[in-house]
């Protein structure tokens, strides 16, 4: 034993710590060892893991001749001399720890999307009953069998590719217009979505009463109302697609075909009929914008107006100002008081280009409407005629067509003629001028006109079934 009682280990001994001295017959000093002489000495081993104050081990300790192991035990990891052993989770346990972890993350997904869900749900119905669907709803069901389909708001974005400008058509009175892939009447359709300006709720009845009226419309040259979508802040209107461009693209585009004066008077004639039904009681409907831009075009040419609808009928007012300068009647810029006289202004304008294919602002601070006066009053009206009808031989029809467009944009408004009026005019004027086919309908020109605008890429779309508007998608 050692000192403190406790035992030598045989490393200790080995050194000779704790050996009491040999002489030559028993104690006394030691001798000197003879050379080669090795001591012969009885070793006690000690176990260190029984003396666990002297031998730190925070592991799993283990006794061995002279010394003693100390190391973390199956399923811990670490340094066990220094600090105490860390857990090691099984393959198991991070399998488990993972699925649930995974599952967690899933579940806070799918609640995430639900309320997005959901609020975009409660949007939507806002928006519908915001702008009278409900009362829409009701009274088409009321009324006759009319052919209008109520559109989800995810089956416009998604037929015009969130309303990406490749879909782009052309450009309405408060917006862009859109071409898409709408299911009408359970078949594949290409449209045109229109945007609408934003409803004032005091106004909501009166645009209901309108869609009501104007879904009924059905005219060979007015374009007709297939639906809408009251999702979305401002409502949109669905409307038939019109291949073939519009009016200003004829007279005006870099792939102008040549165009007859009869071509000409009958497109005149076929806009006049539909502004004429337009204006026709009981409910008369107002454009507000009649300009070769919402004169649409199909195939031969013939004639669809476009472009109403979003604004609010009323007998007495207009109350937003809506229309293009150079086609809009200056007695509106200055009462802001939409009457039926108005368009027969525009519709003048427009007769006016026809006949000399010049735009409504020709020169600075001087127009076409003073331009034609100016040339009816000094004799050279001749000269601003579009070459391509001065040819023709048919001047007589020619300043019939004038004069009518003369009383069209007379001024006091009241002088004017009603539509109805117009259109009858031009009738016999297109009798006297009989229209035969040319190359300017030919398909090698309207893909040509065509090209006017950009390429228009339509999305792949999935249609989707329509379901009742008033209930939550």
């Amino acid at each position: 034993m050692g000192q403190g009682g406790l035992p030598v280990r045989s490393a200790d001994l080995a050194r000779g710590v704790g050996r009491p001295g040999l002489g030559p017959t028993g104690p006394g000093p030691p001798l000197a060892p003879s050379p080669g002489y090795r001591p012969r000495i009885k070793s006690t081993d000690i176990n260190e893991c029984n003396y666990p104050k002297n031998y730190t081990c925070f592991g799993k300790c283990e006794n061995k001749i002279g010394t003693f192991n100390c190391y973390c035990p199956t399923g811990t990891q670490g340094n066990a001399s220094l600090e105490a052993c860390q857990k090691v989770l099984t393959t198991g346990a991070r399998l488990a720890i993972g699925i649930f972890g995974s599952l967690l993350f899933g579940l806070i997904g799918f609640l995430a999307r639900e309320i997005f869900l959901h609020k975009q749900s409660n949007k939507r119905q806002a928006y519908f009953q915001k702008h009278g669907g409900q009362m829409l709803a009701t009274m088409l069901n009321q009324g006759e069998n009319v052919a209008f389909t109520f559109y989800d708001s995810r089956q416009i974005l998604k037929a015009t590719g969130n309303f990406h400008k490749t879909n782009i058509i052309g450009e309405g009175a408060h917006g862009a217009v859109f071409k898409a892939i709408l299911d009408v009447g359970g078949t594949a359709t290409a449209v045109a979505v229109k945007r609408c300006k934003v409803i004032d709720k005091a106004r909501t009845t009166e645009f209901v009463h309108e869609l009501v009226i104007l879904c009924q419309i059905r005219h060979p040259h007015v374009v007709k109302l297939l639906g809408c979508c009251l999702q979305f802040e401002a409502p949109m209107l669905v409307y038939e697609y019109v291949p073939n461009g519009d009016l200003e693209k004829l007279l005006h585009g870099s792939h102008r075909p040549r165009v007859t004066l009869a071509t000409r008077l009958r497109i005149a004639k076929e806009s006049a009929e539909a502004l004429a039904h337009l204006h026709s009681p009981p409910h008369p409907i107002r454009h507000g914008d009649v300009k070769p831009d919402n004169i649409l075009l199909g195939e031969g040419f013939i004639v669809k107006v476009s472009d109403f609808g979003c604004s609010t009928i009323d007998d007495k007012t207009q109350v937003v100002p809506k229309g293009t300068f150079g086609y809009l009647d200056p007695e509106f810029i200055l009462n802001n008081h939409l009457t039926d006289k108005n368009d027969v202004y525009s519709f003048g304008v427009v007769l006016l280009e026809l006949l000399t294919g010049m735009k409504p602002l020709v020169k600075e601070r001087k127009n076409l409407t003073v331009i034609f006066q100016s040339s009816r009053r000094d004799g050279t009206f001749h000269e601003i005629l579009d070459p391509d009808i001065v040819d023709e031989g048919s001047r007589e029809v020619i300043h019939q067509a004038a004069e009518l467009a003369s009383q069209c944009i007379a001024v006091p408004g009241e002088s004017r003629p009603a539509m109805e009026l117009v259109t009858a005019e031009l009738r016999r004027m297109v009798d006297l001028v009989p229209e035969c086919l040319t190359a300017a309908t030919s398909p090698k020109v309207l893909r040509l006109m065509n090209m006017e605008t950009p390429a228009r890429r339509l999305p792949a779309t999935v249609l989707l079934r329509s379901k009742p508007p008033n209930l939550p998608p």
